[in-house]
């Protein structure tokens, strides 16, 4: 053996092992090697926060045989993901096999093609101690908050708690969006809607009062709408001007880690950790007909908008061969890069522009694969093509001194959104289809009407809008938006209530007690300064060890002030109350949240023991006697349904009751697997089945 080349992946090791050729052996340190130890901080704290890196237990034996390739080969190449993580893994194992950190062992690139694969063995470089001291000043902070801060939630709060840096302000958010939400007041308010007919139409617009006697129309209250529509009685309306234009709509950029976990949500329901996991596996390589294992997509955690001449001209020639000359741009798309961003990568693209999503389709991939390959092909092929041009109108009608206005548009030119649109979070006004209009035209009055609005409270975060809201506040990166979510779910601080997510009790008592003594640790502005150290440590422009310092200083002060202040002290989750009867005792029940998450415990608790899990209905009715079948909860917290009528029914099942009835025998269908799932009637000796796989590829 010449040449051993190390990657993280061993998904990676079959495509990069398909563009080499007998002189290099390709193998995987699947992820880190090293790590602080679990069982002590493993950071030595008055020695410049040396940390103190042990074997990973259970991957002795991994280790063993890395050393032995490293030791038979002439050469020896670590090629690990192009990030902070990735630097800090291959020095981690330039230490475990003795490299020399001042030699070219270290190899980078942004997509697993044969080109890019081969232009990084080719230009090698040194490991980037920066780079690694970013990621290890990452490391050290989020372990001296988690090991120094979680036993005082033991004790304060709940035993088995555990604290993060990241995740103690992502819930900080969640929690000040619910305070906000009730502390909201809705006020009152009107419009006045009006349905129109113009002269050479009989199909009816909308137009909406806008002003009243040259001012902007206010209307607070009803007494005040009746007055306007008995002004408006018999009133002539009368077109006062007309005013039409050509709007410009520019296609959405190409995606950054965030913004493909945003529209994923939008459009594919994926949770982040989901379409992390699909984008990883296209990054890594897939068997594609004719070329072998390639990676489809470029590196997936970016916050760059940047792409290469070369993919923007193979975009090009897709677009004119499939839709004309005139759907590419007279001068190229360059989408600007936000300031704080790193920039280390290029956008999430396809690394081959070529292969559509029908043809990746064609070799077998998985349906998610499928469904977020063909997301990210649409918007990086949309984002190089023309804009989309609208013939706008605006009208202008006046009625007794009331102005009414009215907008609509038609297309003149679809350009990019042939391909695609970009999904929104809240759908906007929608424009009329306005007929043909002159100025003082007389129009006919179909309808008037006063209609009554509140205020609404600003809206509960979702996945794709919390994401948003890291990426704005700049208080995580792209390799820790899908984790830090998960984090919070997984420890019960926040949960999810359909799409939205919202605070537990126990993530709003962690919260308070943070803010009153961890100011500074669920403060947006300074964990977003801290990102923005860490940044500047990976650009060399900071030491690391003084970074850490300034931080551990004001940390340890509030830490020890907390101490003192709730000596003696406990802060009690409060219980959600329900009206649901302890059947021991007959008194309230109420949710508690244990190791396992919520279930239900009775109130009169030391007295009474009673627990049971929580069960939701969930519409679907049982095969076997007809009775509601419950959504319930294993002892390890595994969701399963089951007949209400247990134990006299025994039916039970991890698939999911749909509203879908069988067409055979009629009763509730379940669902079966995920990603290729079918739907299954349990109903016995009926045997039905229906694939779902195809009707999710053309719901796609």
């Amino acid at each position: 053996m010449k040449n051993l080349i190390i990657v993280e992946s061993p998904t990676k090791v079959h495509t990069i092992k398909s563009f080499l050729n007998k002189d290099y052996k390709v193998i995987a340190s699947m992820g880190h090697l090293r790590d602080l130890p679990k069982s002590t901080l493993g950071v030595d704290i008055e020695n410049d926060f040396k940390p103190k890196y042990i074997d990973i237990k259970g991957k002795e034996s991994l280790i063993k045989e890395i050393k032995k390739n490293a030791k038979e080969a002439d050469r020896v190449l670590i090629a690990t993901d192009p990030d902070r993580e990735g630097e800090a893994i291959s020095w981690h194992l330039a230490h475990i096999l003795n490299l020399d950190l001042n030699e070219n062992n270290r190899v980078t690139f942004n997509e697993i093609t044969k080109s890019a694969v081969l232009n990084g063995i080719e230009h090698p470089r040194t490991i980037n101690i920066d780079l690694v001291n970013a990621q290890q000043t990452r490391r050290i902070l989020d372990r001296i908050v988690g090991y120094e801060l979680s036993p005082l939630l033991w004790k304060k709060v709940r035993r088995g708690l555990s604290a993060g840096r990241v995740q103690s302000v992502a819930v900080r958010m969640v929690v000040d969006r619910e305070q906000e939400i009730r502390e909201f007041i809705p006020q009152e308010y009107w419009s006045i809607d009006a349905m129109l007919l113009a002269p050479s139409s009989k199909k009816a617009f909308a137009a909406k009062l806008a002003t009243i006697d040259g001012a902007k129309a206010e209307m607070k209250d009803k007494e005040t709408v009746d007055g306007i529509l008995k002004r408006l009685e018999n009133a002539e309306y009368i077109v006062a001007n007309v005013k039409k234009s050509v709007h410009r709509r520019s296609p959405a950029a190409p995606f950054t880690t965030s913004t493909l976990q945003q529209e994923a949500s939008r459009r594919l329901n994926f949770q982040a950790v989901r379409t992390m996991r699909a984008a990883q596996e296209l990054y890594e390589g897939i068997e594609i007909k004719d070329m072998g294992a390639t990676g489809l997509i470029t590196y997936m955690r970016t916050d760059s908008l940047r792409i290469s001449d070369e993919a923007r001209q193979a975009a090009y020639k897709f677009i004119k061969e499939k839709y004309g000359d005139e759907y590419i741009p007279d001068t190229p798309k360059i989408y600007k890069t936000k300031g704080s961003a790193q920039d280390a990568h290029e956008a999430i693209r396809p690394t081959h522009p070529e292969l559509t999503p029908d043809i990746v389709k064609a070799n077998g991939v998985t349906s998610d694969q499928y469904r977020l390959y063909k997301l990210i092909w649409e918007r990086f092929i949309a984002s190089q093509m023309s804009n989309c041009l609208m013939n706008t109108v605006s009208i202008d009608i006046t009625a007794n001194g009331c102005g009414f206005k009215a907008s609509g548009y038609s297309v003149k030119f679809d350009g990019f959104t042939v391909l695609y649109e970009e999904a929104k979070d809240e759908e906007g006004e929608k424009k009329n289809e306005l007929p043909p209009i002159s100025k003082n035209d007389m129009l006919k009055v179909k309808s008037l009407d006063g209609n009554q609005h509140f205020t609404q409270p600003p809206a509960r975060y979702t996945e794709a809008t919390l994401v948003k809201a890291f990426e704005e506040n700049g208080i995580a990166r792209p390799s820790t938006y899908a984790t830090t979510v998960s984090t919070i779910l997984n420890r019960n601080y926040v949960e999810r209530d359909g799409k939205q997510i919202k605070p537990t009790p126990l993530g709003e008592v962690t919260t308070q007690l943070m803010k009153e003594y961890f100011a500074d640790i669920v403060d947006v502005k300074f964990t977003a300064k801290m990102e923005n150290d860490l940044d500047n440590v990976e650009l060399g422009k900071k030491d690391w060890v003084k970074t850490l310092d300034k931080f551990y200083a004001e940390f340890d002060k509030d830490l020890k002030n907390a101490e003192t202040k709730l000596e003696g002290k406990r802060v009690k989750i409060p219980d959600e109350k329900t009206d649901i009867i302890c059947d021991v005792c007959g008194k309230p029940m109420v949710i508690k949240i244990g190791k396992f998450g919520k279930f239900l415990a009775c109130s009169g608790f030391p007295e009474c023991k009673n627990t049971k899990p929580i069960i939701v209905e969930t519409g679907g009715f049982c095969p076997f006697c007809g009775k509601k079948v419950l959504q319930k909860k294993s002892k390890r917290g595994k969701k399963y349904f089951g007949c209400e009528d247990n134990p006299n029914c025994q039916f039970m099942t991890w698939d999911t009751p749909t509203k879908e009835k069988c067409p055979r025998c009629g009763s509730t269908l379940f669902q079966k697997g995920g990603k290729n799932g079918k739907l299954i009637c349990h109903k016995p000796d009926c045997g039905y089945e229906k694939d779902l796989s195809e009707e999710k590829e053309n719901e796609s």
